[in-house]
């Protein structure tokens, strides 16, 4: 019986990573490590990057020159690694922002509300070494402003924290989406983290801390509520 040859195209015979590449370049989108990229990502290939990703750490770990065939420790850290980065670590990539329920000021809120503190994880884009620390959100409403549920907050800084980056930019997209979706008067984002490529490799500062903030609105504008805000957070 004859076989009936059906030619694949180019596109489908890429790489998965190099077909979300393409759609990325043809949009013209950036996608630097700290970037979202879920609308370029359609059904199934999350999937497919798993087995991608997989791949290419059995050559790092072949190239560390580790026998993963006889090391009974390393024979699944390969695929391990591979859904730590997708799923967990750097899941902010490759994960739409979570659904928030946005509710009208209806008790036309106007006083200081603080969130916090919230724990974060990232990982720096230099060394993909761990950042670890807490985050602490102030906001000040006006009668306009939409109230999203106290979750919320550790849900969207948690979608935004997990990927590679700095936190310098970290707390400044935060603090951007927040102001986006709830249009308030103030918006104040403050984050203390401990960076493990000090700790674990370079100079090998243990105590070392790093805090910085983004202070938006009236908590720019008024030094009398950014100064009681600050004394508000126990930190």
């Amino acid at each position: 019986m004859a076989t009936t040859y059906v030619p694949v195209s180019e596109t489908e015979a890429m790489p998965v990573s190099a077909r979300i590449r393409a759609r990325l370049l043809a949009s013209k989108e950036r996608f630097h490590a700290n970037d979202n990229i879920a609308h370029h990502i359609v059904p199934g290939e999350l999937e497919e990057l798993l087995d991608e990703v997989s791949q290419r750490m059995q050559g790092v770990l072949e190239s560390l020159v580790i026998d993963t065939s006889s090391d009974h420790n390393t024979q699944d850290t390969a695929r391990r690694v591979a859904k730590m980065y997708l799923q967990e670590v750097f899941g902010g990539r490759y994960t739409p922002e979570p659904a928030v329920t946005e509710f009208p000021n209806v008790a036309h809120l106007n006083e200081l509300m603080i969130i916090g503190p919230v724990t974060v994880r990232s990982a720096c884009s230099h060394h993909f070494c761990p950042i670890m620390g807490k985050v602490w959100i102030g906001v000040m409403p006006n009668q306009h402003s939409n109230l999203i549920g106290l979750s919320k907050y550790a849900r969207l800084a948690a979608w935004v924290m997990n990927r590679p980056q700095i936190q310098e930019e970290a707390v400044k997209q935060l603090a951007d989406l927040l102001q986006e979706k709830m249009q308030p008067d103030g918006l104040a984002v403050i984050m203390e983290a401990e960076h493990f490529c000090m700790h674990w490799r370079g100079v090998k500062d243990t105590d070392a801390l790093m805090v910085n903030s983004v202070m938006l609105g009236s908590f720019l504008k008024d030094p009398a509520l950014r100064r009681e805000f600050l004394s508000l957070i126990k930190r």
